[in-house]
Parts: structure tokens; sequence; C-alpha cells
């Protein structure tokens, strides 16, 4: 009776067999997927520009669900408070990047983005320390600082801005595909993610496919406003492999969250080696 009930959901059916399929297969699936999904966004969203304001969108709200969780389980429990710190800092850096160069709806959502994120490391340092798991959370954050800068230093935009603001331009750009470690780090350790834990990691697995999705379709389209402020050199390539990893370093974790939700389960659990 179970194997029948599966049998008729075909979703839950598809998850199972995906599930029993060895990694390479998986991988190869889920480039398949994400190229039907870029093409189905591009013949669906006229303005592609729209789909970078539903990813920051898409992060404010994994923010708000954070804001959720510590104020109504009183814990931080499963929560990377150097993710947060480095999330802080990316937006910090891209919003005086905003500042100086664009002034537009980025500039708002960055900012309400950023100061959501500033209450929420407040409230776990201090308001909620003693729930910390810093066991848990033990990615050294210059782990991802040094690398981040380095490589802002080596390369960066080509454009008529001043080096400085070239050089933090390339570094939030670097640091926003990286921040998510030390939260897949906690997750990784722990084994099991609750559930608003949860819903904040596959919002921002959707909001960094988002961004991914509308970098790639404004190079497909050969957007000249792009490309004329991206310029040349190294610096485009860097951005597409940076949006492209960032997806992918989620990408697992969404598969098991999807599983999850699909199963009726309300934790997330993860086999070892996932994130």
């Amino acid at each position: 009776m179970g194997a029948g009930r599966k049998a008729r959901n075909p979703v839950q059916g598809m998850v199972w067999w995906v599930k029993k399929q060895p990694p390479k297969v998986k991988a190869f699936l889920g480039v398949v997927l994400g190229i039907v999904l870029l093409v189905f966004l591009r013949f669906v969203v006229r303005d592609h520009d729209n789909l970078f304001v539903a990813a920051e969108a898409i992060h404010a709200i994994g923010i708000a669900v954070l804001i959720y969780k510590l104020m109504k389980e009183r814990t931080c429990a499963g929560l990377s408070l150097k993710s947060q710190e480095l999330t802080a800092i990316f937006l910090a850096v891209r919003l005086y990047c905003s500042l100086v160069m664009e002034k537009d709806i980025h500039t708002v959502l960055d900012s309400a983005t950023l100061i959501t994120t500033l209450w929420v490391i407040y409230t776990m340092r201090f308001k909620l320390k003693s729930t910390l798991v810093e066991d848990l959370d033990n990615l050294p954050i210059y782990y991802v600082l040094v690398p981040c800068a380095a490589l802002a230093v080596l390369i960066h935009p080509t454009t008529s801005h001043h080096l400085v603001n070239r050089i933090l331009w390339a570094f939030c750009v670097y640091l926003e595909a990286v921040s998510v470690l030390p939260q897949l780090r906690v997750m990784q350790n722990s084994r099991v993610v609750e559930p608003f834990t949860a819903h904040y990691v596959f919002a921002l697995g959707v909001a960094r496919f988002l961004s991914c999705a509308h970098w790639v379709l404004q190079v497909l389209d050969n957007n000249s406003t792009l490309l004329s402020a991206l310029r040349f050199g190294l610096w485009p390539i860097m951005v597409l492999i940076s949006e492209i990893v960032q997806t992918f370093i989620l990408a697992d974790f969404c598969y098991y969250y999807v599983k999850s939700v699909v199963d009726g389960q309300n934790v997330v659990r993860l086999p070892s080696g996932v994130v």
C-alpha cells in the first residue's frame, strides 16, 4: 500500500527516482533543469532586470523568516552568525557602490535587507548569545574575506569609476557568491536543519538562481547597456562565474529541501558530505 501511494504521486516518484541516481547523473539533471528554467524565464519575463529585483526581494523575505524564527523561538540554533556577518559586509559594500554608481531600486532593496540583517546579527550576538552553538559555526571568516579581497584587487571592472570603487564592486560580487559557506558548514555539522533555517537557506537558493538567470539572460540577449557597464577583460567572465558558483553552492541543499517538503517532513535531513 505504501508503495502504491508513492506511485500515485508523480512528484514524489520523481524525487525518489532522482535520489537513487549516482552523483554524476544528479549533477547532469541539475544542469538540465537549470537550462530549462532559464529558457522558461527568458520567454516569460520580458524585462530580465526584474529577475535581479526579484532576487533581492526574495533575499529580504528570507531575512524576514529569520526574524520570525528569532522572535518566536528565542533561539538561533542552526544559524551561522558568520554567514550573517558576511552578508552584512557585502550588502554594505554593495549599498555604497549603488549609492555612488546607480541610485535606483536596488539601493532601496539593499538598504532594507542590510537593516534587517544587522538586526539579526545584533539579536544573535547579544540577545540570544547563549543559544549560539559556536562549535558548529567553525569556518574562520578570514578564509572567505581574504581570497575575495585578493581576487577583487586582481580582477575588477574596467569602467570609468574610481579604482577603489571598482575594487569594492568586485569584492561584494565575490563575497556574495561565497557568503553562505559558514551556514552550509553549520548544516553539514548538524546534519538536521530545522524548518525556519531551511526556509531561509532555500530562499537564498532561489534568490541566487534568479540573480544568476538575470546575468546569463542579459548576456544571451546581448544587452549593450550591461556589456558597456561590465566593459572588457576578465571581469565579465568573473561575474558570470560568481553567479554560477553561488547558485551551485546551494543546489544540493535545495534538492533535499524539496525532497523533505514532498515527503512531508518538518526538518531537512542531510546525508554526509552534501554541503
